[in-house]
């Protein structure tokens, strides 16, 4: 007897946690919160791919060279190509004379190019020009290679 007294309220825990016929127990679950990501991407503008060559002047010139003017049309051809295109004309010069000197040569050099490119068709709003005089030599042991405006997609 004295095991069945033992025995009845074990049996009574075992029922109350098998859940004996009753009604199931549903338990309340909480809805998984939507958490929207922003699925918007920035695209920066892709620059084109422009081959535009790079033209050279005489000692202590800014007049366009003939070579030049073939060059520029040709730079001019390919900017017709791309008419949503920028660019900016960085005039260059060697390291013979003062820095005011050079930075102005390179500026003339660079304005040259601008208004040839101008008189070819290219429109005058989709230029902007950069004299870096002798800073920023192309090869410093060769001076006619400085003497050169270098044209760069914006």
């Amino acid at each position: 007897m004295r095991y069945f007294k033992l025995f009845v309220p074990v049996l009574l825990i075992i029922a109350l946690f098998i859940g004996c016929g009753g009604a199931p127990v549903v338990e309340e679950v909480e809805e998984p919160e939507i958490i929207e990501e922003d699925t918007t991407t920035v695209v920066e503008p892709e620059l084109p791919d422009l081959e535009l060559n790079r033209i050279f002047f005489e000692f202590n010139k800014s007049d366009i060279r003939p070579d030049a003017a073939a060059t520029l049309e040709a730079n001019g051809e390919m900017l017709e190509l791309y008419p949503e295109t920028s660019i900016v004309i960085e005039g260059h010069c060697c390291e013979i004379g003062t820095s005011e000197y050079n930075m102005a040569l390179g500026e003339r050099r660079a304005k040259a190019a601008h208004d040839y490119l101008v008189r070819f068709g290219v429109e005058a709003d989709r230029l902007s020009t950069v004299s870096y005089g002798e800073e920023q030599p192309l090869d410093p042991s060769d001076l006619e290679q400085n003497r050169r405006c270098e044209f760069k997609v914006k």
